[in-house]
């Protein structure tokens, strides 16, 4: 089954690996993609032997930048190193897909020169100041929310001409759109907060804005932090009902990771840690779904796919500790 084919709206993938999002920040201080970066990707294109990679975070606008030399994808004249970090991917002909995200109030303002903003300002793992010239984060108005919304549409139309076969929305690990879909994080008494549906109105607004901006013929996927796995955040039940409304919206995929502990899950090492989260979506919609998380082997991942787990496994540090993973 690893070798079977699978088509994500467009896209042919070759078989049911992919590399997963990880960031190794080896863009220039202001986010343009380098020459090292480049070959980051053409290294595991070349020998990994996955049918798919999908690229670490991109930053849509100034202030959502997590981490120093973080990819951007915030401005026009991004498009050209875009450009070579898709061509770097495509080697062996392999789909590429690149991630796009906003990190809310986990943004510092030590790294943007900006207030981050946020749902609301509680403290959470998402809004904690790190250090001298960090602040709590800005709670975003309507306003706010609705210039985001052209910023995710601006970057996946900047993706999209830079050659990639697809764009992934990144909504886990405590980012802003998992800020926004946890109840842990979101405590707004407006339009975008209370009910499931209400926690998901931006992610329905971002998904709406990028197809638009990329079309029918563009694979458009969401990296979903489904389950928070603490008392009063998401659950399971949550992360199966937020699916069907995200592929209602229009999504052609699914990617299931962690949402409170980002991409962690304390007290699991078993491979595929959420994948009774990923399982449950499955089951749940018509459209792949692909897990992440402590895949170390061939047979870790041909046991996911036989459990009906997920369609399509994500391999992460294992690639990055050696890119000829899994000769």
């Amino acid at each position: 089954m690893i070798d079977d084919a699978l088509h994500i709206g467009t896209i042919e993938c070759k078989n049911r690996l992919a590399m997963a999002p990880m960031a190794v920040y080896k863009a220039t201080d202001d986010g343009r993609v380098t020459p090292a970066l480049c070959a980051h990707y053409a290294e595991r294109a070349q020998r990994s032997g996955v049918g798919t990679i999908i690229t670490e975070h991109c930053y849509v606008s100034p202030e959502g930048q997590a981490k120093p030399r973080q990819v951007s994808a915030a401005r026009d004249e991004d498009a050209m190193g875009l450009s070579a970090l898709a061509d770097a991917c495509h080697n062996n002909g392999i789909a590429a897909i690149c991630q796009i995200s906003h990190a809310g109030g986990a943004a510092r303002q030590s790294v943007t020169g900006q207030a981050p903003v946020a749902p609301n300002t509680q403290v959470s793992p998402a809004a904690i100041p790190a250090g001298e010239g960090d602040s709590m984060p800005v709670a975003l108005d309507e306003a706010g929310i609705a210039r985001l919304v052209v910023s995710f549409a601006a970057a996946a139309r900047r993706v999209k001409d830079a050659g990639f076969d697809g764009v992934e929305v990144h909504s886990a690990h405590a980012y802003l759109l998992d800020q926004f879909y946890s109840p842990l994080m979101n405590d707004r008494e407006d339009g975008y907060g209370g009910t499931l549906e209400n926690r998901l109105r931006f992610h329905r607004e971002v998904i709406a804005a990028v197809r638009h901006a990329v079309g029918p013929d563009f694979a458009v996927g969401m990296r979903l932090g489904g389950c928070d796995y603490r008392d009063g955040g998401a659950t399971i039940d949550d992360a199966v009902a937020a699916a069907r409304l995200l592929v209602e919206a229009g999504v052609d995929y699914l990617s299931i990771s962690g949402g409170w502990d980002r991409y962690e899950r304390p007290g699991h090492a078993e491979p595929g840690w959420f994948a009774d989260q990923a399982r449950a979506v499955k089951a749940a919609v018509d459209v792949p779904v692909l897990l992440t998380g402590g895949v170390k082997t061939l047979e870790d991942a041909q046991a996911l796919l036989d459990d009906g787990a997920c369609d399509l496994v994500g391999i992460g540090r294992a690639l990055l500790k050696n890119p000829s993973w899994p000769h």
